[in-house]
């Protein structure tokens, strides 16, 4: 199977899992909010996979293989996209439709929608700088991995998590679930924590990286942390 249709295959999965998720536990598809997410997130993934197809496919071939390496990185997707991820994804459903726990004003969904795109550009910024974005934690000696210290990153050291942040907020405000938000605090930890390992071992393992430390002192947002 071709790279493109590996790739395209993997993002069609991806969405009906979300779609199934999302509607089974909304108990209709009678939801503009639940469509205009997936819409947004499958937009964005066709754009991301076809400009990785043809400026990165290196890259592309590289975010496909989610294999943890650590123990303590198998850990963390276990927490991130098994548990939190899924139960996030149920929860938010049950709360804003079937049961209407959460009265969120269209503004503020039209909010999210805004924070959600806004969390797709710093992707693609990201993407675009660093070849080595890799979705688990490993030293790409294989791609000859240098320290990247060019765009997003001369100001943090972990731009793909920050807009992770801003997803996961994005999301839940669109769907119009304040369950999906009270989410947010665990995310940002279990990131944090991730964050904190993953530099440990680039300060040991990776060329350069102990340097950049030292330059780039802010992880997530600038003068901030």
């Amino acid at each position: 199977m071709s790279l493109r249709a590996k790739a395209f295959l993997w993002q069609t999965i991806t969405l009906l899992i979300m779609a199934l998720a999302l509607f089974v536990s909304a108990g209709t598809g009678a939801w503009l909010a639940g469509w205009v997410y997936l819409i947004l997130f499958s937009v964005f993934g066709a754009a991301i996979t076809l400009w990785l197809l043809k400026h990165d496919p290196g890259l592309l071939e590289e975010r496909m293989s989610f294999t943890p390496k650590k123990a303590w990185d198998k850990m963390f997707v276990a927490a991130l996209f098994i548990v939190f991820f899924f139960v996030w994804l149920l929860v938010m459903p049950f709360d804003a439709v079937r049961f209407h726990w959460s009265r969120m004003p269209a503004w503020l969904q039209a909010v999210g929608a805004i924070v959600l795109l806004f969390s797709f550009y710093l992707f693609y910024l990201t993407y675009r700088e660093n070849p080595y974005l890799s979705g688990v934690v490993r030293i790409q000696e294989d791609r000859g991995q240098t320290v990247v210290t060019t765009g997003l990153y001369s100001h943090v050291r972990h731009p793909m998590y920050t807009g992770g942040f801003l997803y996961f907020l994005g999301t839940a405000l669109l769907l119009g679930s304040w369950c999906g938000v009270l989410f947010e605090p665990i995310f940002v930890g279990i990131i944090t924590v991730r964050a904190v390992l993953e530099e440990r071992m680039l300060r040991e393992q990776l060329k350069g990286y102990d340097a950049y430390m030292a330059q780039v002192t802010y992880r997530f947002i600038p003068h901030v942390w």
